[in-house]
């Protein structure tokens, strides 16, 4: 391979063999730059090449030009410690989630770009970037969290370069000209529709439309009664094996519960059910005779539980949001608050923040506003006129 230095070894001019055309790199900024002159002539290639590096310096003086290490090394980091200090804190998926936004979204739009290079502006440009790439390939924008949960990835590679001191200060990630949104509660289902949802599991159940499916019915009702009685995410009920239940007398409230060892995406938690979850649970045991390690719901009931949703037209509530199997953690929630629990208790027993509940769940509960301290009124005054008594002259 052909090879020059130019002003004085810091410029590089060099051809390769399957090429006609001379190349020129130089180590600039805390990285090698490469180009092509696109020209077959050493001395024309070096005239481009001298212009290109002398531009280069001056755009670096100029700031136009940022050094330092990429967003690949530090994203290399980030995978290298995220994976290894929260192994057994963190749920699988979540942490496989990071990674796969990582390789998919972000490296292929920031890898090539220094860390100092990433600004507010340029997370601005990915954002469209994003949204004109979703609208091509779906014909809609990608979901509002969904860019949420990748800018939460980039922010986590961002703080990883700043503890390493790759980078000074993390960016203003926030995104701009966004509004105060409208805070919608979940979809849940209210009392009478909860009744109106058993009602129908329970029918399916003693006579599905198959003698086949027979199990599925039977498995969906006790999975309904299940969910709503203990506030359980759907991802948390799936990993439940039947050694981590056990049933229990309570003292306190003098009834027979569950105690339930959870693992979902915080680590390991727990669970008191309400009285109504014993039952199902005793007939699930008796039905499928398990061993400890068993799941205890097995295989999902999607298709199930979405028919029987549309069959008694539950499957969106009056504000057109969509009912899921997280709307039966949402009941258990809404139900609890409603007949006066403690919201502290609720969280730890959800393993959720008060924050959270008071925001997407006390806020419609109708039960949450106490109407003797709002309509309190006080007391009118005496419409009474009061006959003035002329003030005798002071003496003198």
């Amino acid at each position: 391979m052909a090879h020059h230095e130019l002003m004085g070894g810091k410029l590089h001019l060099y051809k390769r063999e399957n090429s006609r055309h001379w190349q020129c790199s130089t180590y600039l900024a805390g990285r090698n730059r490469r180009v092509t002159t696109k020209e077959e002539s050493l001395e024309h290639a070096k005239d481009f090449a001298e212009d290109w590096y002398l531009e280069l310096k001056g755009k670096h003086r100029a700031g136009e030009v940022m050094g330092g290490k990429s967003f690949k090394k530090a994203a290399d980091q980030f995978r290298r410690e995220y994976e290894i200090i929260t192994e057994g804190q963190r749920n699988p998926q979540y942490v496989e989630g990071h990674m796969r936004r990582l390789d998919i979204h972000l490296l292929p739009f920031f890898g090539k770009k220094t860390l100092l290079e990433i600004t507010p502006g340029l997370l601005q440009e990915y954002r469209i970037h994003r949204r004109e790439e979703t609208v091509a390939a779906r014909g809609k924008p990608p979901a509002r969290n969904t860019m949420h949960q990748e800018i939460v990835t980039l922010r986590q590679v961002l703080k990883t370069a700043a503890r390493h001191g790759w980078i000074q200060y993390i960016p203003d990630l926030s995104e701009p000209y966004k509004t105060n949104g409208k805070i919608s509660h979940r979809a849940w289902f209210s009392p009478e529709e909860y009744k109106k949802l058993y009602t129908a599991t329970r029918l399916r159940a003693q006579k599905p439309k198959r003698k086949r499916y027979a199990w599925q019915s039977e498995q969906l009702h006790d999975y309904v009664l299940f969910m709503v009685n203990t506030g359980l995410r759907p991802d948390e009920v799936a990993r439940l094996e039947y050694r981590d239940v056990t049933i229990v007398d309570d003292e306190p409230t003098n009834e027979t519960i569950l105690e339930i060892e959870v693992r979902g995406k915080r680590g390991v938690g727990y669970c008191k059910s309400t009285n109504g979850a014993v039952l199902p649970f005793e007939r699930l045991k008796k039905r499928n005779n398990p061993k400890p390690t068993d799941r205890i719901f097995p295989k999902g009931h999607r298709e199930l539980f979405n028919a029987i949703l549309d069959e008694e037209e539950l499957k969106f509530d009056r504000e057109g949001n969509r009912r899921t199997a997280y709307s039966l953690r949402h009941t258990y929630i809404c139900l609890r608050l409603m007949e006066g629990a403690d919201i502290y208790q609720i969280a730890k027993n959800c393993r959720t923040s008060v924050e959270m509940i008071e925001k997407y769940y006390a806020s419609h509960i109708k039960t949450s506003l106490d109407a003797a301290a709002i309509n309190i009124r006080r007391p009118r005054p005496s419409t009474k006129t009061v006959k003035k008594t002329p003030r005798k002259p002071a003496k003198t």
